[in-house]
């Protein structure tokens, strides 16, 4: 029976070629990050508008996204247009409509999640919902959320591997690319598993240090400053 052996030596070697690529791989995650939130806290306002037509797309839109596995999305984008996207642009959009989808739900729960009694607080004083929402509603929802906003980021971080299908230069690519030279993907894989591993290690640290700092700041209050 073959086993399989580690290069150690190669996997060394290569890890300065592999983090040419970390650029590509932290800017897609964070940028389609922050887009996937603005886009997800848009459709939860939405979803919350009295109109049928307007609930009808947001659930179809984030039902659609969330039911679409991300390389048919980044497939279509790329390939199957009629006119040629950029691979970088192609990834960002799939990657941020697709998180958007599952954060809008994650919002959507959050806010549901504060307590009635800061509505009927808030609106006893004759404030307007945009800052009711502003002001007292989406900080609160935020704190709720930020272990499920941190999974999202893991998962869309290992979900940039994607965009080496699409010729992105990320650290996936540049495994596959040693791994052909060389004829060891073995070696190569388990290096950028490792790699992928310790970049979302770092997201549960900000993950954790973001929970400490609210749970401070809101440490014996009921509410949120006006």
């Amino acid at each position: 029976m073959y086993i399989p052996m580690i290069d150690l030596r190669l996997m060394v070697d290569s890890i300065p070629f592999l983090l040419t690529g970390l650029p590509y791989t932290i800017g897609i995650s964070v940028l389609t990050f922050l887009i996937g939130n603005m886009l997800g806290i848009i459709l939860t306002m939405l979803g919350m508008l009295p109109s049928k037509i307007v609930k009808g797309f947001v659930r179809f839109y984030i039902s659609f996204l969330r039911g679409v596995p991300g390389l048919v999305l980044l497939f279509l984008l790329y390939f199957g247009l009629p006119y040629q996207l950029n691979a970088l642009t192609a990834a960002c959009i799939c990657f941020s409509l697709t998180s958007s989808a599952f954060i809008a739900e994650i919002y959507r729960g959050s806010i549901a999640g504060v307590d009635a009694g800061q509505w009927d607080a808030a609106y006893a004083l004759g404030l307007p919902f945009r800052r009711v929402m502003r002001k007292i509603i989406l900080p609160q929802a935020f704190r709720i959320s930020i272990p499920a906003l941190g999974n999202v980021a893991m998962d869309l971080l290992k979900g940039t591997s994607l965009a080496a299908m699409i010729t992105i230069p990320d650290i996936f690519q540049k495994a596959k690319i040693v791994g052909g030279r060389t004829f060891d993907y073995m070696s190569m894989y388990i290096l950028v598993a490792v790699m992928y591993w310790l970049l979302c290690i770092g997201i549960g640290w900000g993950q954790n240090r973001l929970e400490q700092y609210y749970a401070k700041r809101y440490e014996g209050k009921s509410s949120i400053r006006i």
